[in-house]
């Protein structure tokens, strides 16, 4: 009896220390704000959705893109005034707090970042520049100055990611209406063409940002200039992509001019996905068919004017969105069922706000 009740209490002790683990972890936010300079650092309540803020951080130039590190301990900024460069910052691991690590320059002005999945890498493209970049990243965290590889590309490069197992490298060609294709070694961060090099969209489609299912299936693609959202089934195999459907983000009833979506992800469990739209400052929701990819649309609902990015809590129990010209960020509940957005909460922020990154404190 005497060995039942310590079991019993060593039981209690570990669920005790569970939720206790649970109730300190943190759910950060942060909003990169272009013409005020400055990232705001936010924390997001999980039983609410809403938002608070922790601090503002200077970053002294048009900081616009962020990426994190895969351990979530390093948050990199694109600063895209001259002198173009790369801000990285530790995160605290207590308070998301950042603190500043260095800044170096970037081989141009880059309109998006993100690191490879060992956090070794830093991966940039530049729309103006028309090239990316991959620049080595030290283990505490800062940026290389010296890039490892500069490549020119087609026409107004927008995104770039390598894909969940780390062996090829992606990035959309927004002028060259292309998604090049290459072969990533990550233990030295160099690139090759992959065959082919490229897989093309719609002439004058302009492709610009593009998400991984978390399978490793589909791809799934805005394209500016022509508004739709393409899908793509991936060969993770060879690394190609192949363009499967294509459907529009117009939203019924609407009559403005020529749309030009930006942003898009998906839930983490990957039955939802969301594009926004910055003509008609919508946010579309499709369900995602697990079995082949397909989108079935779930519903168009206004946020915030001219949403050029938003994010979702690696809960995906919310959705954060900015607008360039409201200068506010919306909070929205995701139905988990139905996968629609619900409106809870908004937030001044900074001056033109443009990019989120969502991260649990490890």
């Amino acid at each position: 009896m005497h060995q039942y009740f310590c079991r019993l209490c060593l039981s209690l002790g570990f669920m005790m220390m569970n939720v206790s683990a649970l109730a300190s972890a943190k759910t950060m936010v942060y909003v990169s704000n272009a013409d005020s300079r400055d990232i705001y650092v936010m924390e997001l309540s999980q039983s609410d959705g809403s938002a608070s803020l922790v601090e503002k951080v200077a970053t002294g130039g048009t900081v616009m893109p962020l990426a994190v590190s895969p351990d979530r301990r390093f948050l990199y900024a694109s600063l895209r005034s001259l002198p173009y460069s790369v801000s990285s910052f530790a995160i605290d691991r207590q308070s998301g707090k950042l603190s500043l690590l260095s800044t170096v320059p970037l081989a141009d002005n880059m309109a998006n970042l993100a690191t490879d999945k060992t956090g070794r890498f830093l991966l940039a493209a530049s729309y103006t520049g028309n090239k990316i970049s991959i620049n080595p990243i030290a283990d505490k965290g800062d940026v290389g100055a010296q890039p490892l590889a500069v490549i020119p590309t087609r026409e107004k490069a927008h995104a770039i990611a390598t894909d969940p197992a780390n062996t090829y490298l992606f990035a959309s060609s927004l002028g060259g209406d292309v998604i090049l294709q290459y072969r990533f070694d990550a233990s030295s961060g160099q690139v090759t063409p992959n065959v082919p090099p490229y897989v093309e969209t719609r002439q004058g489609a302009g492709p610009r940002h593009f998400v991984f299912d978390r399978r490793a299936r589909f791809v799934y693609g805005t394209n500016e200039l022509d508004g739709s959202l393409n899908t793509y089934r991936y060969d993770a195999g060879s690394g190609v992509l192949t363009l499967q459907a294509s459907v529009s983000l117009r939203p019924k009833d609407f009559q403005g001019a020529a749309l030009a979506p930006a942003d898009l992800h998906l839930t983490p469990d990957g039955r939802f996905l969301y594009a926004s739209e910055r003509t008609s400052s919508t946010l579309t929701g499709f369900a995602v068919d697990p079995d082949n990819g397909a989108l079935t649309l779930i519903g168009t609902f206004p946020t915030e004017t001219q949403p050029r990015g938003f994010n979702i809590d690696p809960g995906g129990r919310y959705l954060l969105a900015v607008g360039q010209k409201s200068n506010r960020m919306s909070s929205y509940a995701i139905d988990q069922n139905s996968g629609a957005l619900r409106l809870l909460h908004q937030y001044d922020m900074g001056a033109n706000p443009n990019w989120i990154e969502i991260v649990d404190l490890p």
